[in-house]
């Protein structure tokens, strides 16, 4: 007798599977259906004022949030009542689940191990890292979330930026001096402090999210294909 010990959070895709019973990424069971587009947005309000000089100030006044918009291609029954049926379980906007975008995938395959150099404060908006190798490759616009051990609710997703190593840095940069070490800079800043030996989940990175709207709807072609779109906001606990 087959048991699992939770339902999994994470929407289906191609590369994430869920069975009848709500537990997930075995290969028999039915893997999600790709996403025809992706809309991707970062929005960080701010607030802008201008003295009487004509001076510009400017500050952030809330902290910065993802925003996604994703539709699929028409999709069969078979297809679509997984994801329906997935969402229809989060009850509108009540409970925030995880979901992967194709375009987060690393840019450059690797196994390396990256670790976080710290402690480093909340409002940084950069990380000197570790790397397993030197020749491991980070690239600029992938992203990362950070697992660490003395705070389980960091769940924030990054971007990189920048990446600086030994050989292509700041001139007032005095910590980047090995072969093996890398400074990101990162968007947004960090959300929360970084315990020192912390790492960066980079290979398959996950957004928390929940729905921006309680109404879940489709529509059926007269060619029995479901239309269907979902519109997401990033979620932190």
């Amino acid at each position: 007798m087959a048991t699992f010990s939770n339902f999994t959070d994470r929407l289906p895709d191609p590369n994430w599977t869920i069975s009848a019973a709500g537990d997930g990424h075995a290969s028999s069971y039915t893997a999600g259906p790709g996403f025809k587009t992706v809309k991707f947005t970062s929005e960080q309000p701010t607030s802008i004022s201008r003295t009487n000089s004509g001076r510009v100030i400017t500050r952030a006044i809330v902290g910065q949030k993802w925003k996604i918009s994703i539709t699929y291609n028409p999709m069969t029954r078979a297809e679509f009542e997984p994801v329906y049926n997935f969402l229809l379980e989060k009850r509108g906007r009540l409970k925030p689940f995880f979901v992967k975008l194709p375009q987060h995938s690393p840019q450059t395959a690797t196994t390396s191990a990256y670790t976080i150099q710290g402690p480093v404060s909340a409002g940084a908006d950069n990380l000197l890292i570790t790397v397993a190798a030197s020749g491991a490759n980070l690239a600029v616009g992938d992203t990362f979330t950070i697992t660490d051990s003395q705070n389980s609710n960091h769940k924030k997703l990054y971007q990189i930026v920048r990446v600086a190593d030994s050989s292509n840095k700041l001139s007032s940069d005095s910590a980047l001096n090995l072969s093996t070490e890398r400074r990101l800079y990162i968007h947004p800043p960090l959300q929360s402090s970084v315990t020192n030996g912390s790492t960066l989940s980079y290979a398959t990175p996950l957004i928390r999210v929940i729905s921006t709207s309680d109404v879940r709807e489709y529509s059926l072609g007269t060619n029995n294909l479901y239309n269907f779109s979902l519109s997401l906001e990033e979620a932190l606990p």
